[in-house]
């Protein structure tokens, strides 16, 4: 919920969005709970924000989600969305 950065069920985060800047470098990410061990999270205030929660597709939807299930659609959807072509490589340097 407004104005906090994610993505929201209700008032539990299921995906984490963030930038950093530093040192000349700007990056980016986004952490989405799929079949996250939720306990972890009893133990801390998430995103230090008082009174919400984290949750998970998994638990929304009934059913174990893995990344496996979610990493084509999400590709597909972000290529979509940002009109752009992803590229893989096979050699990560």
């Amino acid at each position: 919920p407004p104005p906090f950065t994610g993505v929201w069920v209700g008032d539990s985060k299921i995906c984490a969005i963030g930038v950093h800047c530093g040192n000349a470098i700007t990056s980016h990410g986004l952490a989405l709970n799929c079949c996250t061990d939720l306990t972890w999270f009893e133990h801390i205030v998430p995103c230090g924000l008082e009174g919400k929660g984290v949750t998970s597709l998994s638990r929304e939807l009934g059913w174990h989600v893995t990344v496996d299930h979610v990493l084509e659609p999400f590709l597909d959807s972000f290529q979509e969305v940002f009109d752009c072509t992803l590229v893989f490589s096979e050699d990560p340097g």
